[in-house]
């Protein structure tokens, strides 16, 4: 997390698939697959319904803390909210930093950084003595150097540094960095099955390489505009969703895929458009099976909530003219059923869907099904040791993971996203994808509240300073995560419930048809109204610091800052803040006391890590002894008692004088005030 003290988040990503696609019960055969090949990869929607290949695996290294950790001996997770993210590597050699090793045969899908520096990184390839990449780290995502040159799939968004461009290699990588390369970093990469052939990646490449990554480059830029071939076939249906109505849409016979969903409705003016789309749901049954393999709200499951929000990604979008799209493929044996669901009581509304479908390609025993649901706290973990990890998807079988959408309400405002994700793949203990921080996962950085859209990666929604509604997305296409017997992805969720942040997601996946999806539809009640206005609580009877007049200063800079970030013991939800001081430097208030008398004077100030040591005064007289400001967290002092006093009518001045500051405290002498307490003394 970003605060004035200086913590941070981020987040990580994890991406796998295979190298060839296989029926389950025949053994598969290994591919020699061309740097083409794979380039095709970053782009295929039809391959991500291919079952995973024996051996397929998927792991990513990253900076995350490495105080976290599984202890085999207790069964138990250690530090495991361990947050300091931005310079965790595996091992030092000599001056070198060694950030990631890796067997082949494999390729890195996904590179990414919150803060590239010019430090070089390194990257061998097959035991190769000398480097295949020698770049400063910040070259990988500056569009300067080739092939990182495509501006869609090497680029940067809300202080996010991406490179999506692939780097193969046939039997190793290792990754080294020099001093100085930065802070923060992600490379997700591919493991594929033993006897598969790939090319060693090179800067140099060759003209069809790069024409290929220019497609790429193209499709991905275009936003969810797919190209559809001779055998699609365009169905339309318009359902009039009357409150209560369960209304079938279609019900096509296979085998065959959707490759395409497009929904326009009639909303209602904002805000009431928030429920109405959380009212009307989408479910679809595959082959007969009485449990939906999708179900969500209507709004979320095109990737962003709540309401309406515009924007255009690969997969999944809303266009200005009221389109909402799904490219997801979407194979299926004997039928697709396609109902549209309305749990409300509004009035009745019409909704046109547009389907797209087509002939199978592929051997439908080698295609999983698709699976998209919504929920809100399904399936927290009971272990003590993991509380902070918020599950969004638990699943058993064989398929991919291929994305998530995260709906945060955070009516306190602050960080929400100082958690990692972490993927458990298959049952093991220790997460091969292990992020930096929320925001990372997402791509962005630094908690940026800006508003971005990519092909594989958005913040769709931000009500502000990240206080409210916040959406966000991200699909796994070239990065999507490979599982065989079952996949546990979490983000953890620093921010309790009770606070309140309220998180609700939607998880897509490819699943085998005897695979377990455990999420059954969620109650209207659970899907509306529980975002309520949190109410400022002032304390009573005081002056809050953040209204007192400022008569004069030596140095620094007085200001209100929200406090709802750090928790609700702030009377008003703000102090007054006192920044860029130096000891020495003095502030005086004006103190207003509307009645000549005997108070009981008492103050709340803060304390944090960066916070100095104070002498306050009244009138000029000294309040007590010298007040250590340092603490290893944000929290309030509490109510500071400093005696009776004689105070006349009219204005007093209260001053705050910069001593120094703890030999812990980070040099900043920093100070707040939250109120001032004149309680009468009655004779």
């Amino acid at each position: 997390m970003k605060s004035h003290f200086l913590l941070r988040s981020s987040l990580l990503i994890l991406a796998c698939f295979g190298a060839f696609t296989v029926s389950p019960s025949a053994p598969a055969q290994p591919q020699a697959l061309s740097y083409v090949d794979l380039v095709h990869r970053i782009t295929d929607l039809e391959y991500l319904a291919t079952l995973p290949a024996p051996g397929d695996q998927c792991a990513q290294w990253s900076s995350y803390d490495r105080k976290s950790r599984y202890d085999a001996a207790t069964d138990r997770y250690l530090n495991w909210d361990a947050n300091g993210d931005g310079n965790g590597i595996i091992r030092r050699e000599g001056d070198k930093e060694v950030m990631a090793e890796m067997e082949g045969p494999g390729c890195i899908w996904r590179t990414w950084s919150a803060m590239p520096q010019e430090g070089h990184v390194r990257i061998y390839l097959d035991g190769a003595a000398e480097p295949v990449i020698d770049l400063p780290f910040k070259g990988y995502f500056d569009g300067k150097n080739e092939p990182f040159t495509r501006k869609t799939l090497v680029h940067t968004v809300a202080r996010g540094w991406n490179n999506y461009t692939p780097i193969p290699y046939q039997k190793s990588c290792k990754i080294v960095a020099d001093k100085g390369w930065g802070a923060y970093f992600h490379f997700v990469y591919e493991t594929f099955p033993k006897g598969t052939q790939v090319p060693t990646f090179k800067r140099e490449l060759g003209p069809e390489d790069l024409a290929a990554l220019d497609q790429a480059d193209v499709l991905l830029n275009n936003g969810g505009v797919v190209q559809k071939s001779s055998e699609d076939r365009v169905l339309q249906r318009t359902i009039e969703a009357r409150p209560g109505s369960h209304a079938n849409v279609v019900t096509l016979k296979g085998p065959r895929a959707l490759k395409g969903i497009r929904v326009k409705l009639d909303l209602p003016a904002a805000p009431a458009d928030l429920d109405f789309l959380r009212e009307l749901c989408l479910q679809i049954n595959w082959d007969g099976e009485k449990q939906p393999a999708v179900w969500a709200p209507l709004g979320d499951f095109f990737g962003t909530a709540p309401g309406a929000n515009r924007y255009r990604s690969y997969t999944l979008g809303l266009t200005d003219d009221g389109w909402w799209y799904c490219n997801w493929y979407m194979p299926f044996g004997k039928e697709a059923k396609i109902q549209l669901v309305n749990n409300g009581t509004n009035i009745a509304r019409r909704v046109t869907f547009e389907i797209t479908h087509s002939p199978l390609s592929r051997p439908l025993e080698q295609l999983a099904r698709f699976h998209a649901k919504w929920h809100r706290d399904a399936f927290l973990p009971t272990a003590p040791d993991r509380q902070i990890d918020w599950p969004v998807l638990k699943t058993e079988g064989s398929g991919r993971f291929v994305g998530m959408m995260l709906h945060i309400w955070n009516p306190r405002g602050g960080w929400w996203g100082e958690g990692d994700e972490k993927f458990f793949v298959d049952g093991e203990k220790f997460p091969s994808t292990f992020g930096t921080g929320s925001e990372d996962y997402f791509g962005y950085a630094w908690s940026d509240p800006g508003l971005f859209q990519h092909a594989f990666h958005n913040q769709t929604h931000n009500d502000g300073n990240s206080r409210g509604h916040i959406s966000v997305n991200r699909w796994h296409i070239p990065d999507n995560v490979p599982f065989h017997t079952g996949f546990e992805g979490d983000l953890e969720k620093y921010y309790p419930n009770q606070r309140p942040t309220l998180y609700a997601a939607m998880a897509y996946w490819y699943l085998s048809a005897d695979g377990k999806d455990p999420y059954a539809p969620v109650a209207l009640n659970e899907r509306v109204g529980y975002w309520t206005p949190v109410q400022s609580v002032k304390a009573k009877d005081v002056l809050e610091g953040e209204s007192l007049k400022v008569l004069s200063k030596t140095g620094g800079d007085p200001q209100e800052q929200d406090m709802t970030g750090f928790g609700e013991s702030w009377s008003g939800d703000a102090h007054l803040w006192w920044i860029n001081a130096k000891p020495g430097d003095k502030l005086d208030l004006a103190l207003p006391v509307a009645k000549a008398g005997t108070y009981r004077l008492g103050l709340q100030l803060t304390k944090a890590p960066d916070y100095g040591i104070v002498q306050l005064y009244l009138d000029g007289q000294k309040l007590g002894e010298p007040l250590d400001l340092y603490h290893s967290s944000v929290v309030a002092s509490g109510l500071l008692r400093f005696g009776q006093r004689e105070l006349s009518a009219g204005q007093h001045k209260l001053t705050i004088e910069v001593l120094g500051a703890n030999d812990k405290a980070i040099k900043n002498y920093m100070s707040g005030l939250d109120y001032v307490k004149l309680e009468p003394v009655i004779p």
